[in-house]
Order: structure tokens, then C-alpha cells, then sequence
């Protein structure tokens, strides 16, 4: 698969839908906290539990998957806390660069990837959602504990994830998926059309969250390296563990594809919430989502030529 065809099929019908949120958020000014809640609570749970209930996935895979998975993040962790040193930044600025690069956008932006690259592959798309889930774990634990660590619980942490809709989803898909209980059409039809909705909706709110972030002061060291702190060096750990830990086929492909997409909304979203440099991490969730189209689109193409 070339690189032009990657870019054309996949990060441009990405970039049409992010242009098209963005426009009508201009126009319109939307209510993102209520189209948020909607995806959250209503239109990616469904397609969390479609995907998963549909997939085989085989235990031990699903166990190196989190092996991986941990090994990855704590490996970043550790980059990011050298990098962070070597900047000299501040306390505030020193969490929201760590933030930047270890957490990632791997629903709004990761899932419509997936779901592009891996039509006929359900196992490539499960992936991602196992990924989705265990970012918005780290999020909600070292994330958090970044910006807020002496104003918030582990217990209070906790119970905002059991709160979280994938998760709900994500353990019924499964369950019904291994119990092989069936789902009468009058259920199936209506989750199908609300997951069936996710891809295009995320999409444009992720297009109008962008729309609204400030572009002054947008390219400076600290945001420059921590894009491509995400952008190049987290696909570079990612492809040096997959060859460690001897992943191949859509398992590889899929682990290196999801390594390589920009930071995390919610990073801004927390920076925001606890006041702690919320024009920086907006303004880096931004830089490395533009520049997120060339990269992606490399990192696709070698995962197609590495692990066919």
C-alpha cells in the first residue's frame, strides 16, 4: 500500500470531518460538554460493546496485549521524566509535556482510524478499544496524579472509572461475547445505528475542540518536542517492544498504528479542569493533531510493510 494511498483513504476523510466540525463550531458555537456527554455516554459504549461482542480474542493475546501495553507506558513515563529534566521546565509545564506524550488520543481519533484500517479485520479494531480502555486507566490514574496529586483519593480516582460507560460496555460485550448469548434483532438494530453513528460525531467534535483552541504561541520548544515526543519517539518505543515481546499480523500492526496517534483531548481537558497550563496542552493537543497527518500516515504504511 503506498504512502499516497494511505494518506488519501484514511488521514483525508479524517481531516474533512475535523474541517467540517471546526466550520460548523464557527458558525454555530455547539455545546461540546453536551455532544461530549453524548459520545461518552451513549455512542461509543455502543460501539465499545458491538466490536468486542462480535471479536474472538484469544486469552493469551489479550494478556500480551496488556503486557505490552504496561511495558509501553511505563517505558514512556520514564522518557518523558528525562525529557522534562533536560527542559528545566517548571512544575505546572513539567506535567502537562508528560501528560502530552503518554496519554493519547485513542478514542475520538484512534477508533475512526481503526475502524477505517481494519473494515474487515474486527480483531484490528478490538485492539484499539482494549488500548482506548487502558489510556483512559493511565489518564485517570498517572495523568490525574500529575496535576492533582495532593487534592484527589485513589478511591475517588477509582470510583470515576467504574462511573465510565466503556467500561460497563467493554465487560458486557465480553461477557455475552464468552457466554455466546444471543441478541435479539429489536437491540441489535438500534445499538448498531448509535455505534454506526460514533465515527462521524467524534470526529466532528474532535474538529470543533480544535477550532476553539488559540493558535498565538503555538509553536515553541516545549510544545514542538512534546509533539514529536507523541509522534516519532512513542512509535519508536512502541516498534522496539513489539519486537521484544514477538507480536506480529494484525496484533503488531494494530499496536504500532495505535502508538502513533496525537495527545490526548483529555489531557487538555484536565489541564483545564485543575487549572494547571490549560493554554499549553490545548495548544499542543492541536500542533500534534495537524502534524498527526503526516505521521500517522508513515507509521500506517510501515506497519503495512513490517508486519503483513
Amino acid at each position: 500500500m503506498f504512502i499516497g494511498t494511505i494518506f488519501i483513504n484514511i488521514i483525508i476523510p479524517i481531516l474533512i470531518l475535523l474541517i467540517i466540525g471546526a466550520g460548523l463550531q464557527r458558525k454555530f458555537a455547539f455545546n461540546l460538554k453536551a455532544i461530549s456527554n453524548l459520545i461518552t455516554y451513549c455512542l461509543m459504549p455502543a460501539a465499545v460493546f458491538i466490536n468486542l461482542y462480535q471479536t474472538e480474542i484469544d486469552v493469551q493475546v489479550l494478556l500480551e496485549i496488556i503486557g505490552y501495553l504496561v511495558a509501553f507506558s511505563l517505558l514512556i513515563i520514564i522518557v518523558t521524566t528525562v525529557l522534562g529534566k533536560l527542559l528545566k521546565l517548571d512544575r505546572g509545564e513539567a506535567a502537562i509535556f508528560k501528560n502530552s506524550i503518554s496519554l493519547i488520543n485513542s478514542g475520538n481519533y484512534g477508533i475512526p482510524v481503526s475502524q477505517l484500517l481494519f473494515q474487515a479485520n474486527p480483531l484490528g479494531i478490538s485492539i484499539q478499544i482494549i488500548v482506548m480502555v487502558f489510556q483512559n486507566i493511565l489518564t485517570y490514574t498517572y495523568g490525574l496524579y500529575n496535576l492533582i496529586s495532593a487534592t484527589k483519593s485513589g478511591l475517588e480516582i477509582l470510583r470515576s472509572l467504574l462511573r465510565m460507560p466503556i467500561i460497563h460496555a467493554m465487560i458486557l460485550g465480553g461477557l455475552l461475547n464468552w457466554l455466546q448469548v444471543p441478541i435479539p434483532h429489536f437491540l441489535w438494530t438500534p445499538i448498531s445505528h448509535l455505534a454506526d453513528a460514533f465515527l462521524a460525531i467524534a470526529l466532528i467534535l474532535l474538529g470543533a475542540q480544535l477550532a476553539q483552541i488559540e493558535l498565538k504561541t503555538i509553536v515553541n520548544r516545549t510544545i514542538v518536542v512534546s509533539s514529536l515526543g507523541r509522534l516519532v519517539i512513542g512509535p519508536a518505543v512502541a516498534l522496539l517492544l513489539i519486537f521484544i515481546f514477538g507480536l506480529d499480523g494484525v496484533v503488531a500492526q494494530s499496536l504500532f498504528i495505535a502508538s502513533s496517534f496525537p495527545t490526548s483531548r483529555n489531557s487538555s481537558t484536565l489541564a483545564l479542569e485543575y487549572d494547571v497550563c490549560p493554554d499549553l496542552a490545548a495548544q499542543t493537543v492541536l500542533f500534534s493533531t495537524v502534524l498527526s497527518a503526516i505521521t500517522v500516515t508513515f507509521v500506517v504504511y510501515l506497519s503495512a510493510v513490517l508486519f503483513v
